[in-house]
């Protein structure tokens, strides 16, 4: 199991002009939680994108952790996309597959990046999902609904993502070569053509984007570790 982790965004959504992957939960930098669920899945190598004035901060978390696979520090790009490109050209050359995580995503369970990676024993491409609850409505501006989807088809995206190598390295090419931009790299194996396996997700892999999302993560941990403690 080959792990990239994309942490290069500055997490201006929480009010802060440093990244995000540094602010504390429960007494530690977020990055560390995601890091320790990551390392908890036994995979055989870890990239993580990070802008270089972070770097110094994010080799401290992994010395800390005392890593038990090899981790590489890979300069992020100016967009997800851009950055998630660069993971892939640092991607060991016996990576046949490889899994793309949110750093903001802490609350991964190791279980969740196995099933992941199993998928891709008959996918080129998988990604953890869960079915959405709320009735969604398309908007137009001004903000007036458009029309409203069919629930039962939708998904909310998470990560981590898994994918054939190759198969992503050419989605991300021809996409480069288009200027074509997505926030997803699920979008682009769809865009050209690929089938991508939808992997059940866990209600509880939050993205951290905001101060409430920060809370909600603290109460998930603090029960996670009692639950621990207890057995």
């Amino acid at each position: 199991m080959y792990v990239l982790i994309a942490a290069a965004g500055q997490g201006k959504r929480m009010g802060h002009d440093r990244n995000k992957l540094l602010l504390p939960l429960l007494g530690r930098p977020l990055l560390a939680w995601t890091l320790e669920r990551v390392f908890q899945a036994q995979p055989a190598w870890v990239g993580v994108m990070a802008q270089l004035v972070d770097w110094p901060d994010f080799q401290a978390i992994c010395d800390q952790l005392s890593p038990p696979v090899p981790v590489r520090l890979i300069p992020g790009g100016d967009t997800r996309q851009a950055s998630v490109w660069n993971g892939l050209q640092a991607l060991p050359p016996e990576a046949e597959t490889v899994l793309v995580h949110d750093g903001a995503r802490c609350l991964a369970s190791p279980d969740l990046f196995r099933r992941c990676q199993a998928a891709l024993a008959t996918a080129v491409g998988a990604i953890a999902a869960i079915p959405v609850k709320d009735t969604i409505k398309i908007v137009h501006d001004p903000p007036y609904i458009d029309h409203t989807p069919e629930r039962q088809h939708l998904w909310a995206a998470q990560t981590p993502q898994g994918f054939q190598v190759e198969v992503l390295k050419t989605c991300h090419q021809r996409a480069l070569t288009e200027h074509w931009q997505t926030t997803d790299d699920a979008a682009l194996l769809e865009r050209y053509g690929y089938p991508v396996q939808v992997v059940q997700g866990e209600e509880t892999n939050l993205k951290i984007t905001t101060p409430a999302d920060l809370l909600i993560a603290q109460a998930l941990l603090t029960k996670d570790i009692q639950r621990q403690q207890q057995l």
